[in-house]
């Protein structure tokens, strides 16, 4: 493999940069919206999942112990 020199090196990086599609101001707030709230839902979720699981374990330790 060849060795590139620095300034290739960071004429390929600045090429390659510019092809980067940033996304627009309203796709990233809306992106980020989707986030807390798919966050907040899996939260919920889980909060329940353990709650369940302790509620019963915590029964089988008061009805077998």
């Amino acid at each position: 493999m060849a060795k590139t020199s620095p300034g290739q090196f960071f004429r390929e990086v600045k090429s390659e940069a510019s092809k980067v599609v940033w996304p627009t101001r309203k796709e990233t707030i809306t992106t980020g919206i989707m986030v807390v709230i798919m966050t907040s839902l899996l939260a919920i979720f889980f909060f329940g999942v353990d709650a369940f699981f302790s509620a019963t374990v915590q029964f089988l330790l008061t009805f077998l112990g």
